[in-house]
Formats: structure tokens, sequence, C-alpha cells
């Protein structure tokens, strides 16, 4: 299949890198052509702008977040140019607000749009076992599946409203925030009380709490370990913001949301942006000083 792959951040490159092992022409594009070569040699095709990326049977996007999608897909006047049969696989976490637009101006053109936002970090994408969250129309679903089966561990299927996908995405990385935040302030109290708090975490981890948010970040918490970053803190205020007017559009308050978007300003006023999530817990840690 002749496939299309834009934005190659270490989430993109890693997805891309899967779909080339499967077999598939894959034409690549990014604002900066460091990561378009690196994939040029594992066997992809170099696209010179969007518009080539987008010339095939299924495209993937994932750029950073809603204004870089924009400006490629909708500013540019890319989209307008656009013809079936053609399905853009979108698996960015976008607001959801900016998802239905989406899907509306795709049906527009004759193009499926496909909302597929994933969990799992560089590592997990690398090992082609992501978890992905997927709505859309169910026909270009089907056709993608195969594709997804290279990327993803399983596929969770939200409906044909692509906002249910990012709905969804914004919850689990809400979750996954506040986890962050949990974690970084009982490091602080038991650091407080004379406690190494790599013994917290190793606790935690292996009874109440097993599985990769509470061993992997805990982990860095312990260590204070935050770079290189796999999810940088300014990426993290990106999402409990996309939350909390998420939540809003709904008249749901998220009283711990607001706390956590504080504290995510706080390591950017810092200059940890460009950290991992891990540094949250690095904001109570002077907050008690």
């Amino acid at each position: 299949m002749k496939i299309g792959f834009v934005g190659l951040g270490s989430m993109g490159q890693a997805m891309a890198a899967n779909l080339l092992k499967g077999g598939h022409e894959v034409w690549v594009w990014n604002r900066s052509p460091g990561a378009v070569q690196l994939l040029v040699e594992q066997g992809a095709k170099a696209a010179t702008s969007p518009g080539q990326a987008f010339d095939v049977e299924v495209v993937f996007s994932m750029l950073a977040d809603d204004q870089a999608l924009r400006s490629v897909l909708l500013d540019s006047g890319l989209l307008s140019s656009l013809k079936a049969p053609l399905i853009h696989v979108n698996m960015a976490t976008i607001a959801a607000d900016f998802a239905a637009e989406l899907a509306t101006l795709h049906q527009a053109q004759g193009v499926a749009y496909v909302a597929a936002p994933v969990l799992g970090r560089p590592n997990v994408a690398a090992a082609g076992t992501l978890e992905i969250l997927v709505a859309g129309p169910a026909d270009a679903i089907e056709t993608a599946q195969p594709l997804f089966d290279l990327i993803g561990r399983r596929t969770w299927t939200l409906g044909e409203q692509a906002a249910s996908a990012n709905v969804v995405k914004i919850a689990v990385n809400f979750m996954l925030i506040s986890a962050v935040e949990a974690m970084g302030e009982a490091a602080a109290l038991v650091r407080g009380h004379g406690i190494e708090s790599a013994k917290l975490i190793e606790l935690v981890s292996n009874t109440v709490f097993p599985g990769p948010i509470y061993s992997g970040y805990g982990g860095l918490i312990a260590k204070r370990n935050y770079e290189p970053a796999a999810f940088k803190a300014v990426l993290g205020l990106k999402d409990i913001n996309l939350a909390i007017e998420t939540a809003g559009n709904v008249s749901v308050p998220l009283p711990m949301g607001e706390l956590i978007k504080d504290h995510l300003l706080d390591t950017i006023a810092h200059r940890q942006g460009h950290m991992d999530l891990a540094v949250l817990a690095e904001v109570t840690e002077r907050r008690v000083k």
C-alpha cells in the first residue's frame, strides 16, 4: 500500500518505521529534514511537501498540536485540494471540537477522516505495541486496520464520531498526568520524613499500582532523572489545557486539572518545560522549602 506520514517526532518516526517494516511504500514529510533522512535510510521516500505525502491511499499525521495541524492542513489550503479515495488518519492528541471540525471538512471533500490518538511512549511506539484509540467511518477503519496492526498492540474502536477518540485520549492523559502529580507529592512526603522515595515507588508499583505509569514515571521521580524527555512537561500542559477545555464544554469541573495546570506553568517558569513530565515532582519540592 502507498502510505504517507506527516510529522516525524519521536513518536511519528517510530510508527513510520514500523509501517516500512510491514513492506509498504511510505512517503514521509517533516518540517526538519533530519528526521526525514533517518527514515529514507530505512527505505522511505522523501516527500518535498505535505501535499506529496497526502497523495497516497492512506496518510497518517502526527503533528505536535492543533496549531501545527491547522497550519499544515487548513491554512495552507491543502485540504481543499484533496480528493477521494483517500483516508486521513490523524494520530495526534487534538481538541475534540477541532476533531469534529476536521471530520466535517474532510467529508465535504469526500475524504475519510479517522481519529486515532495513541497511548504509549516512544519506546512503546518503536516496539509496535501502542494502544490505538480509533473513531471514524467504519469502512475506513477496516481498510486501515492492517496498518494499525503494524504499529499497535490493540485497536480500541470508539464509534463513528471522530471526536470520541480524542475525548477518551484527553481523559486518559488527564488521569496519567494526575498520577504523576500524586507521585511527586507522595515522594516529597516520604522524603520529608527521611525515607527514600525509591522505596515508596518500588512498593506501590509492585502492589497497589502495578503498571508502566507508576514504575516508569515513579522511577524517574525517585532518581530525579528528567532528561531526555519522552513526554515533555510543556506537552503535558497542552493536554491539561485540552482536558479543562473539553470538560468545560459539558460543564464538568476539573479542580485537579486547574491545580496541575498551575504546577506545569511553574515548571515552564523555571525553564523545565523541555524536561520529562516527571519533573512535576520538583514543583512540590520547591514549595516545601
